[in-house]
């Protein structure tokens, strides 16, 4: 039986790889700083957890023992964790290396190599660890999450205001089926090259505006929408189109319908 080593396991996207490994039978072992204790929601029946954190190596030998690929959804959103991304992702891999792991895939995000915005820059940096490894690895870029445009709309909306970026459009795409991607890239046999990237986007390329709207439309939330500029590294970069990848279109959950199954949940 296929043994798979989840880091990052219990966020939105490792958990959805989890759930799904667990479901097709596999063996899975979910490393996380603060695994979710037995019982709760967070924990699924099926895998093993670890406590582990990559910033200092400490159980990820446990972790990884017995794996044959690891699926890296780690994030380091700010502080410490952003300024350690690379290096997390170094000692990892390490460690993998250590426990015979033939293969990583790790989650990136499209054209983070051509943005200065820093959680991006962390991503490249990160990448450049992969390529670099004696494993054979891949960085799986993807586009924006369904939630990430929900949570920006929700937090304007708290005070009227549906904010819009000038000039942005988005090609959402949902984590379930991101978390499927990775998995599937995890399963295929051995290849014999050293590092790959793969880029997936969402099904449809929307302006923001008309995102804000179908949100509005299946949350019944109150607002106005107010298109704003976008300044820095982050503004140049959607104004560039890099967030979008029409030629890369993946699968079928668009955001109306994406929001149609969490509705309830936002």
């Amino acid at each position: 039986m296929t043994r798979i080593c989840v880091a990052g396991g219990t966020g939105q996207v490792g958990c959805e790889v989890v759930r799904q490994a667990v479901d097709r039978g596999l063996s899975v072992a979910v490393l996380s700083r603060n695994p979710p204790p037995p019982g709760t929601p967070g924990r699924l029946d099926g895998a093993e957890y670890f406590r582990g954190d990559v910033t200092t190596g400490e159980g990820l030998a446990a972790a990884l023992a017995g794996a044959d690929v690891v699926v890296d959804c780690l994030e380091g959103q700010s502080g410490k964790a952003l300024k350690n991304f690379a290096d997390g992702g170094a000692r990892l891999l390490a460690a993998a290396q250590d426990a015979a792991v033939a293969k990583a895939v790790m989650l990136s995000i499209i054209n983070c190599d051509q943005s200065s915005f820093g959680f991006y820059c962390s991503k490249a940096a990160k990448e450049h660890v992969y390529e670099r490894s004696g494993l054979e690895t891949v960085a799986l870029r993807a586009t924006q999450f369904h939630s990430l445009l929900a949570r920006m709309f929700a937090a304007g909306a708290k005070v009227r205001i549906i904010p819009v970026l000038k000039g942005a459009s988005f090609q959402p795409i949902s984590p379930s089926e991101v978390a499927t991607a990775l998995l599937d890239t995890a399963l295929v046999p051995a290849l014999g090259e050293r590092h790959r990237v793969l880029t997936i986007g969402g099904p449809e390329i929307a302006d923001m505006g008309e995102l804000a709207l179908e949100w509005k439309r299946a949350t019944g939330a109150r607002g106005v929408l107010v298109r704003l500029p976008m300044p820095g590294p982050m503004g140049k970069y959607l104004r560039a189109g890099l967030n979008l990848v029409p030629e890369a279109r993946h699968g079928r959950q668009t955001f109306a319908g994406w929001l149609e199954k969490t509705a309830d949940s936002l």
